[in-house]
């Protein structure tokens, strides 16, 4: 069902037109809107519209360039903001029936950026509650649905924002990825969806602003326009201890590198994960591109010793942190998988986290050894195709079964712990259709080569259903 004409142009080739005058943010904001009213219903990305009030930008947007004031990187380019994300004026819910009214009278940081730059926002994506788990639906609005095939999920917790650009309802969105929140959405919906590095977008409010597991970044129907949102979005704020003083502007600019010669480390599975077998065929039938780049490729693996142990760890603390309380006195409007985490994160002891920490030290030290010797470790996003939309989460993969609602993800969370940037890139089709994506990790902090590398990858593939 997906429409392959203008209004899926390029966020950088938009942005370009719109300042060149050779269109308005008006007529931009209008082809959007009119895309949101034919397809949102049928796929239910956009949970919050704002119609009115984006038309009414767009046209402010238009008199500032006419006036010749100075144009932001995103002027008059259409997005929508994840609904975890606070909007102010904007209903914000988290998914969550407890706020199901909840307007706030702030923005979160990522949204003030993006507003600054000139982006103008036509709403909020959908999201799993309390963007716990990588399957977007909630009591409030129902389950988002993949546009490949809509008795499928689109993943999460992403996953409105995901489904938004792969139908071209916005030019870009946010999201955020705590153990796969940005990478298995955009695998599930043929988008790029980057977790930069800790640190490198600032997260402002935030109740644990020391939080080391979870990132917000950018979504974008290419690697460029991923790049064009980040720069945006990242750079430093004093308000947030753990972010990263680099200016962003570093990402806006050309991606195009020379990338023969760049070492390559190929994991088909991370070291033993199980996968589907569609998705280890759709990998293998595109690995000979990084050969085709001049990549020196081998077949390695870092070793992920205490990983699992780690994430489930300070994602409890995580939990613990976030939701005790609240689930203290309203419990039942809690869906059981984070009544459970939560639960989970509060029975540690102090020796549980102290053991953690020093299982992620080590892995750590580890990773960085591994990414001396190579540039960029290939793996799967996820582990699976695109599920049934009415399927909680996989308990099975490859007839290995799967103990909690997480661990069908370890192929994303592995790398949340490593403290890596990650993309998820475009890379194949299932038989029946569906998407595959391929994840390339980068080297730590190293967002610039890994969206250079990942261009490269794009232009040298070219995935058609």
């Amino acid at each position: 069902m997906l429409d392959t004409g203008t209004s899926l142009l390029s966020a950088v080739d938009l942005a370009r037109r719109i300042a060149a005058k050779e269109c308005s943010a008006v007529e931009v904001m209008q082809s959007h809107l009119e895309r949101i009213a034919q397809m949102n219903p049928q796929l239910n990305a956009i949970v919050t519209v704002d119609a009115e009030g984006a038309l009414a930008a767009a046209y402010a947007a238009d008199a500032r360039q006419a006036r010749g004031e100075p144009l932001g990187p995103l002027h008059g380019l259409p997005v929508a903001h994840k609904d975890t994300f606070l909007t102010r004026g904007m209903r914000t819910t988290f998914g969550s029936p407890i706020y199901r009214d909840f307007i706030p009278d702030v923005d979160s940081l990522v949204v003030a950026r993006q507003r600054d730059a000139g982006a103008i926002a036509v709403g909020k994506t959908n999201v799993p509650e309390f963007a716990a788990g990588s399957q977007t639906f909630n009591t409030v609005f129902g389950a988002t649905r993949n546009p490949f095939d809509t008795s499928k999920t689109c993943g999460g917790s992403s996953g409105g924002a995901a489904v938004a650009l792969a139908c071209g309802m916005v030019a870009l969105a946010d999201g955020s990825d705590l153990g796969g929140s940005l990478r298995n959405p955009a695998n599930f919906c043929n988008v790029v969806g980057l977790r930069p590095s800790v640190g490198r977008v600032p997260q402002w409010p935030a109740d644990d602003p020391w939080n080391t597991l979870s990132v917000a970044g950018p979504m974008g129907r290419s690697v460029a326009d991923a790049a064009l949102l980040l720069s945006v979005v990242a750079g430093p704020d004093a308000r947030a201890p753990l972010a990263i003083a680099e200016d962003g502007a570093i990402f806006r600019a050309p991606l195009e590198r020379d990338v023969r010669g760049t070492r390559v480390a190929w994991s088909a599975d991370l070291g033993g994960l199980p996968v589907e077998p569609a998705v280890r065929a759709v990998l293998a039938s595109r690995r000979h591109v990084f050969d085709d780049m001049g990549c020196i490729v081998d077949e390695a693996t870092p070793d992920f010793s205490g990983a699992d142990d780690a994430f489930r760890v300070q994602r409890g603390i995580a939990f613990a942190q976030a939701h005790a309380e609240l689930i203290a006195q309203r419990r039942a409007d809690f869906k059981d998988a984070i009544v459970w985490n939560t639960e989970y994160g509060l029975a540690l002891t102090g020796a549980d986290v102290a053991r953690a920490q020093a299982l992620r030290g080590a892995l750590f030290a580890r990773m960085h050894d591994f990414m001396e010797r190579y540039e960029i470790l290939v793996a799967p996003v996820n582990q699976v195709t695109p599920f049934d939309v009415d399927t909680s989460y996989p308990t099975q993969i490859d007839g290995v079964a799967m103990e909690t609602y997480m661990d069908w993800m370890r192929s994303c969370y592995l790398i949340t712990v490593t403290g890596h940037p990650a993309i998820s890139v475009p890379c194949g089709f299932t038989p029946d259709g569906l998407p595959v994506g391929i994840q390339l990790i980068g080297r730590h902090r190293g967002e610039r080569a890994l969206l250079e590398f990942a261009h490269a990858f794009e232009q040298a593939n070219a995935p058609s259903p």
